[in-house]
């Protein structure tokens, strides 16, 4: 029964009347889907729709709790800070919580809790005190389970003004509303989704040889076709183009890939 704290998340509170109308027309999913054990994936985008930071929207009742990458909680909080305007809202580091989360046959604990909202294979997700649940797992075990479902890791998958979200399976994993209404970087979105326009997408793969750094460009018959992203024993997820056959053999520095379609990815020609 897995069980893992995750120190490199960093829970943001966003408090006051107006808390949900403030970040709903901001991010790109429904924020006024969150509430007592239904959490929401969503990202933070430039104006021009390319990816800035994502994160997990839980909600106690009177409080929105972002579950964040902590290297970007500082960057989330100013930028989120510009937009309050004359809006009933305060936004915080959320004090004395941590991030756990839980997968297989680990039962969901009773607080701050919800399940991960892109798969049901992913698990759960707490905001708790620290030391609140019995760890039996660390952040490398959850990290090899993501990487077996496909789902990306923030600024390690990600790159910040450049990612498009659909690059990065936010249709398919739920982290996009196409129907709530505007939010900073919508246009871009939408036209993407509607005119096709997808060249490249994050592939997971599995890696034979040494372990790419992050960067590290792919090569087919001497052609570069995409570069690594994160990776962990043996697996990966990769940007990669689209036209590349599925399971050909790629170089990568001193490694072999073989990208694969997971069951939750929908590609041109293939049912979702």
């Amino acid at each position: 029964m897995p069980i893992a704290p995750l120190p490199d998340r960093a829970p943001i509170e966003i408090s006051g009347e107006d808390r949900v109308a403030f970040l709903q027309g901001l991010v790109s999913n429904d924020v006024a889907q969150a509430a007592p054990g239904r959490a929401v994936w969503s990202a933070l985008l430039t104006p021009q729709g390319k990816w800035l930071a994502d994160f997990f929207v839980l909600s106690d009742g009177g409080r929105l709790l972002l579950d964040a990458e902590a290297a970007q909680a500082e960057m989330l909080l100013q930028k989120l800070s510009r937009f309050r305007l004359r809006s009933r809202v305060a936004l915080a580091p959320a004090a004395g919580l941590a991030v756990f989360v839980g997968w297989g046959d680990s039962p969901m604990p009773s607080g701050l809790a919800a399940p991960d909202p892109r798969l049901a294979g992913a698990g759960w997700r707490a905001l708790l005190p620290p030391g609140a649940l019995a760890a039996d797992a660390g952040p490398e075990d959850y990290d090899r389970h993501r990487l077996a479902l496909g789902l990306p890791d923030g600024s390690r998958d990600l790159e910040s003004e450049k990612t498009v979200l659909l690059e990065a399976g936010f249709d398919e994993l739920s982290g996009v509303s196409w129907s709530k209404g505007c939010y900073m970087g919508q246009e871009l979105t939408a036209r993407t989704k509607y005119r096709g326009l997808l060249k490249k997408r994050l592939f997971p793969v599995t890696v034979e040889g040494p372990l790419p750094a992050p960067g590290t460009p792919i090569l087919r018959d001497g052609a570069e076709v995409g570069e690594m992203r994160s990776g962990a024993a043996g697996r990966g997820l990769a940007l990669i183009r689209l036209a590349v056959p599925q399971g050909e053999p790629l170089s990568c520095g001193e490694a072999t890939l073989r990208a694969s379609v997971p069951e939750w990815m929908a590609l041109p020609g293939r049912a979702g």
